[in-house]
């Protein structure tokens, strides 16, 4: 990942024939870091702004399984938004990245794979603390 680059769209194989596609990600193989936890997010209306945060310590790849939506990301000095619609695309977020998802479609469904287990002492989720941690 470059310096000025906020995130990387990690591409996973495509496995198919004329029944349907697969994409199988394995540890070790397909990710910068060991998955300890997974979750997804669906139901989410159009217009509405999730995330709101950074972390400390916590890294993420995120897949839009279904549907469509943007993620807007910020370390302080600059912005970058990207459209996520493949299932076949992770984008990668290294910590120390403020992060905000919106432009929801109706059957968006959004899975996360994180570095670490939920530790609500690794959010920051005031922009202002935010910009004085990254000063640091």
């Amino acid at each position: 990942m470059k310096s000025k680059d906020l995130a990387q769209l990690l591409e996973f194989p495509i496995h198919g024939d004329k029944n349907g596609k697969l994409v199988a990600l394995e540890k070790g193989a397909d990710f910068p870091f060991e998955i300890k936890r997974v979750y997804y997010i669906w139901g989410t209306q159009a217009n509405a702004v999730r995330g709101r945060h950074a972390h400390k310590k916590l890294e993420q790849v995120i897949i839009c399984t279904s549907g469509s939506c943007d993620f807007i990301l910020d370390n302080g000095n600059d912005s970058q938004t990207f459209h996520l619609n493949t299932p076949h695309q992770g984008l990668y977020i290294k910590n120390n990245v403020w992060r905000e998802f919106t432009n929801f479609s109706p059957d968006c469904v959004v899975m996360v794979l994180a570095s670490e287990h939920y530790n609500e002492e690794d959010y920051i989720r005031d922009y202002k603390e935010f910009l004085k941690n990254i000063e640091q």
